[in-house]
């Protein structure tokens, strides 16, 4: 029998010519223009799991995409690990700002990453770091070494709300039943200091529309006597935030929770270097909600930000317009005990109330999710923290995450399981970003440690 470090280091060419095939596939799930690529993907999926030595394989149909369900049941008495990922990937605009084509993956070496980081869209969110548990299912099936029942959850929506998602669990509670989720969709602190994500932001999601005029009007007949929406927005958003970057929507700080000073001392002692991270993102400062750290800003407190603007003539030359209307993508990252539709409702009624009488305007809300935070006293974390301890040579460090994955408060409310984060992205990779990348050891490590995670979990549940 081969330990997991041999097999990854014998096969690891062919784990990353299988992860360059996926990502080959534009599976945009933004655009309606790509479903047939998102079904593609599922079935590609669906044939890796099964090559890789799930009993079972199915697409699940829902409403929107199919999810991919597969399991291996050695024993009804064992304990289940549901693995969840999700196959959809982000627009890759703006395409113009790659280095190479977005589905065209290249390998290509970075200051971080010596040995090779994949160039593509998905690489590392989160095509690359699902397809880690598949190999890692075929490593253990193949040496007799998965000591528990493993079931995979792969989705197609996660990257416009796991709208469908409930659906599909209210459907099929029994066939996802488990005793622990396990997720690689974050990141760790480096590649030298592994880290376990402990808490993700929650998240509400809106688009605002501002109407002026009935059409667009020529700026030099009209502006000045006419009010121009784009104008009339960009102060809005100005308005949504004060000299101190507090966000100023009445309400919005009532329920959010305050970390005591134990708990930010604790924080602040993980690694980090402020001159790095500006270098590293080409600025000349930090900014943000004033009283707290950069780290702090980026974990535990929320945020507005906006996402997209746009309005009137964007093409080459130049076009004296005055629009019609203007428009903006909003996102706010919530922090526990936000709740995002009450947010979403705060957000849309103070913004409508800032609209003057010359311009008319509207809230949508797309989609959102609660923020979730998970204890690491529990057997599920000590596994996690055991596996990372025996693959880095390192206790990993527990740390929150800025980012949201909105299903996974949705899981413990439905399913009443915990859920353990272990990524294995660096906050360099450029998700949902143009040149979008994954570290190839980062990728093979993956491999090596999810298995000792099955290990370690199993043990303690023996034990329990």
């Amino acid at each position: 029998m081969q330990d997991i470090k041999k097999y990854v280091e014998e096969h690891k060419d062919r784990f990353i010519d299988e992860l360059i095939d996926l990502l080959k596939i534009p599976s945009i799930s933004a655009d309606p223009a790509y479903k047939n690529d998102i079904f593609k993907t599922a079935e590609a999926v669906k044939k890796r799991l099964q090559e890789a030595g799930c009993d079972k394989v199915e697409i699940v149909e829902t409403p929107g995409n199919p999810v991919v369900f597969g399991e291996k049941i050695l024993n009804s008495s064992l304990p289940t690990v549901l693995v969840y990922g999700h196959y959809d990937v982000q627009p890759p605009d703006p395409v113009d700002l790659w280095d190479s084509p977005p589905f065209k993956p290249v390998i290509k070496e970075t200051k971080i990453h010596p040995e090779g980081a994949i160039f593509a869209r998905g690489a590392c969110d989160d095509k690359g770091q699902m397809y880690m548990h598949v190999k890692a299912l075929e490593y253990m099936t193949k040496y007799d070494q998965l000591p528990c029942n493993v079931k995979f959850m792969i989705e197609g929506e996660e990257e416009v709300g796991s709208e469908n998602l409930g659906w599909f669990l209210e459907r099929y509670a029994e066939k996802v039943s488990n005793d622990v989720i396990l997720i690689s969709d974050t990141g760790m602190i480096g590649k030298d200091v592994p880290s376990i994500t402990t808490g993700l932001r929650g998240l509400s999601y809106m688009e605002v529309e501002v109407t002026g005029p009935n059409r667009d009007l020529h700026s030099g007949l009209y502006g000045g006597a006419v009010a121009n929406p784009i104008n009339v927005l960009s102060k809005m958003i100005a308005s949504l935030q004060d000299e101190n970057n507090h966000i100023t929507v009445p309400g919005f700080y009532d329920k959010v929770e305050e970390l005591t000073v134990e708990e930010r001392t604790k924080m602040a002692e993980a690694p980090f270097d402020l001159q790095e991270y500006k270098e590293k993102l080409d600025i000349g400062d930090v900014h943000g909600e004033k009283g707290y750290s950069t780290l702090e800003r980026g974990s535990i407190r929320p945020t507005l930000d906006v996402n997209g603007i746009w309005g009137g003539y964007t093409g080459e030359g130049a076009k004296t317009v005055l629009p019609s209307k203007a428009y903006a993508k909003i996102s706010m990252r919530l922090v526990p005990d936000q709740d995002w539709k009450e947010i979403s409702e705060l957000f849309k009624r103070h913004f409508e109330s800032l609209a003057p009488k010359s311009v008319r305007v509207k809230v949508n809300t797309h989609h959102g999710g609660q923020a979730y935070v998970t204890p690491i006293d529990t057997l599920e974390y000590q596994a996690a923290n055991d596996a990372y301890e025996e693959a880095f040579g390192k206790t990993p460090i527990p740390q929150r995450s800025g980012g949201s994955i909105p299903i996974v408060s949705l899981f413990e409310k439905t399913m009443n399981s915990k859920t353990i984060l272990m990524g294995f992205g660096l906050d360099t990779d450029a998700i949902h970003s143009p040149n979008e990348h994954f570290g190839v050891w980062n990728y093979l490590k993956g491999i090596e440690t999810i298995p000792l995670f099955f290990k370690h979990f199993a043990k303690l549940k023996k034990e329990e």
